[in-house]
């Protein structure tokens, strides 16, 4: 893979709103290119600036016309891709105004896959997991236009308690209000 090349078709991709992707959605993409040959030129592109790894196996195009304020949440579901995934907790509770301190640069995630953080250069992402059947789950958030789908209040409140948080910071008249 060329850099030419390879700018051609993430501003294509670009077009289509989607400026990160994952290693195996690079192989798709090149698909003459061998793994070795592949990881090389991916690795010349971050190296040129083309391309941002934002984790092991995560790469954001930064040229994009389409980046938004939410690449975070699109690097947190590409990490997490084909699983149930939701904003919630600390994250939650501060856009519905129930928490005072604003995480800057950190992201709480529910998922239903494996728990951990991962540091990207856009924040830290913080996927917490959960065993609740899909059914719930789906019935705790809400489709906002936005990558993740969001917890509802409750279920934010509810998220908090169960995974054992520091619930001192929630004011829960804001809370209700929300």
């Amino acid at each position: 893979m060329d850099s030419l090349t390879a700018q051609q078709v993430f501003r294509t991709w670009d077009r289509q709103g989607r400026y990160v992707f994952l290693h195996r959605d690079l192989a798709k993409l090149f698909p003459d290119d061998s793994p070795k040959t592949l990881q090389e030129g991916i690795n010349r592109l971050v190296k040129q600036g083309v391309l941002v790894r934002a984790s092991r196996g995560v790469y954001v195009n930064p040229h994009a016309r389409s980046l938004d304020a939410y690449t975070l949440e699109r690097v947190a579901a590409a990490l997490r891709r084909g699983e149930y995934n939701y904003v919630s907790l600390e994250s939650a509770l501060s856009e519905y105004g129930a928490i005072s301190q604003v995480p800057m640069d950190r992201l709480t995630v529910m998922t239903t896959g494996r728990r951990g953080t991962c540091r990207t250069p856009f924040g830290t992402i913080e996927f917490t997991h959960t065993k609740r059947p899909v059914r719930d789950l789906l019935a705790r958030m809400t489709d906002i236009d936005r990558p993740l789908r969001f917890a509802t209040p409750d279920a934010a409140w509810a998220d908090l308690k169960r995974v054992g948080r520091n619930v001192h910071l929630v004011d829960t008249e804001a809370l209700d209000a929300a």
